[in-house]
């Protein structure tokens, strides 16, 4: 049978990495060629990315890959985080390193825009969770701030769509990405003109929008110079990372909840059309574009963000533990102690995240965690609690049972919050594939070019490829007495 080969670059915000995929009809196998850190860089006080070094990472993937395997490579795709993007001026020069989603100049941002829009209005227009970072509210801050760079700037590209300009020499929006903006309309497919302007922003910076899978062009011929790349199409894969994730979970229907975790745990399922409604608004649910045109209904939760940043934290201060460790401390932490409210905003910026628990405790009279394991254990038990708030509104707003968890992505490696995940949800959960963003990134990469013939397709050859483990809820009823008290806490 014949093999072809993918590469597939996963661009997320601890790290990159450059993979391989092999695709042979029967099995979907990836090789990691190339992994690199990736982090915010602080610029005068303000969070950015290196583009420029990542850029570079970039095309050291792409020269282990054509070192690897040469004219072999079908197609490169690139998916990343979403929400941030760079800005060019009208000779397509980057207007300098684009900003960190954590960065504190959206603070405020969200009343600015209620103030000119009201918020009701903004969600019926975009169907998008209210969140600082978004990329609404960075350009919001841009605009209030009269920026010279927005001011100088005739495009608007995201993360991916950055990359694959430089890539491929076109300029395009990927639908996916570009719904994480909030400054698209799914209802009508297209940029959200009306709010754009209502805001003060200019909507000359954005362009074409293109549905995941689109060939966006031959690999340019100087970069595949200086590679050693031929001629290679560059694919844009569903580009946010989250929607490739959720391309590759190994289901057979449509009666499942999809948790993508990670540094942000994204839960949700997939549906048709968008669901704008009064409670969704309420619940502050979010709308973004997935593979094959449908949507993914979902909620945005600090993950494992917070047991990061402990470790970060801790690491600072001499004492350097890995993730296993870090989970051993929390098995053996006492179950059901303090609990905190993950999307409570003083957890988003990067700081001392073992103190901000501690003080979130502190100030909801609870008892405070003082050992490693008490901490991650609270931060764990606390984010399992907010699966099931979530999952019980997903049922509530689509009217389906979905009586079962899929997890993928790196955080379904976490044992423990896994069986934390089914025990509080009361679903079996089925863990893997971790590596469901760079599978997901081959498969619309192959179906772009007839490899496969259909999402369908693709899910099945990831249930031949992968073992998954399924953890079965205990049972306990001391989780709905956890549930309440977490209710409560979030009511604070």
């Amino acid at each position: 049978m014949m093999v072809t080969k993918y590469l597939a670059f996963d661009l997320g915000a601890e790290s990159g990495r450059a993979l391989i995929g092999r695709l042979d009809g029967e099995r979907l196998q990836l090789e990691e060629l190339h992994r690199f850190p990736i982090g915010p860089v602080d610029v005068r006080g303000s969070m950015h990315w290196d583009v420029e070094g990542i850029w570079r990472e970039i095309k050291h993937g792409l020269s282990a890959a054509a070192g690897a395997h040469g004219e072999e490579l079908a197609g490169i795709g690139l998916d990343t985080w979403g929400v941030d993007f760079g800005l060019l001026d009208a000779g397509d020069n980057l207007l300098g390193d684009p900003y960190h989603y954590r960065d504190s100049r959206t603070d405020g941002m969200m009343e600015e825009a209620f103030r000119l829009v009201p918020r009701a209005e903004i969600f019926e227009r975009t169907g998008i969770q209210f969140m600082q970072l978004n990329s609404l509210f960075q350009l919001l801050a841009m605009a209030s701030a009269d920026s010279p760079a927005l001011a100088a700037a005739e495009t608007f590209l995201n993360m991916p769509d950055l990359f694959n300009f430089w890539l491929s020499g076109r300029k395009a929006n990927e639908f996916t990405i570009a719904t994480t903006t909030q400054c698209y309309d799914p209802r009508r497919g297209v940029w959200a003109w009306e709010l754009l302007e209502a805001l003060g922003i200019p909507t000359r910076i954005f362009g074409e929008i293109v549905a995941p899978g689109t060939v966006l062009d031959t690999l340019l011929p100087s970069v595949a110079e200086e590679t050693g790349c031929g001629p290679v199409p560059v694919i844009a894969p569903a580009t946010h990372d989250t929607g490739s994730a959720v391309a590759a979970v190994p289901t057979e229907n449509d009666d499942y909840i999809y948790l993508s975790s990670g540094t942000w745990s994204l839960m949700g399922v997939e549906v048709d059309e968008p669901v704008i409604s009064a409670r969704s608004l309420e619940y502050n649910f979010t709308n973004e574009g997935g593979a094959g045109g449908r949507f993914r209904l979902l909620k945005n939760i600090m993950g494992l963000w917070l047991v990061q940043e402990c470790r970060r934290q801790w690491a600072e201060r001499g004492e350097e533990y890995s993730y296993d460790e870090m989970t051993a401390m929390a098995l053996e932490a006492p179950a059901f102690g303090s609990l905190v409210d993950p999307g409570d905003s003083r957890f988003l910026p990067p700081g001392d995240m073992p103190a901000r628990i501690q003080t979130f405790c502190r100030h909801t009279g609870q008892v405070v965690p003082e050992m490693r394991g008490t901490i991650i254990r609270c931060a764990l038990e606390s984010l399992a609690l907010e699966y099931r708030w979530v999952a019980d509104r997903l049922m509530e707003l689509t009217g389906r049972r979905l009586p079962v968890v899929h997890i993928i992505g790196g955080g379904s490696r976490n044992r423990l919050l896994n069986q934390l995940t089914a025990d509080a949800t009361g679903r079996p959960v089925l863990a893997g594939p971790a590596e469901a963003t760079a599978m997901g990134n081959v498969m619309v990469q192959a179906l772009a070019l007839g490899r496969l013939s259909s999402l369908a397709e693709g899910r099945a050859l990831v249930r031949r490829s992968v073992e998954m483990e399924t953890f079965e809820p205990s049972g306990e009823t001391a989780w709905d007495e956890a549930y309440q008290r977490y209710l409560d806490i979030k009511k604070i």
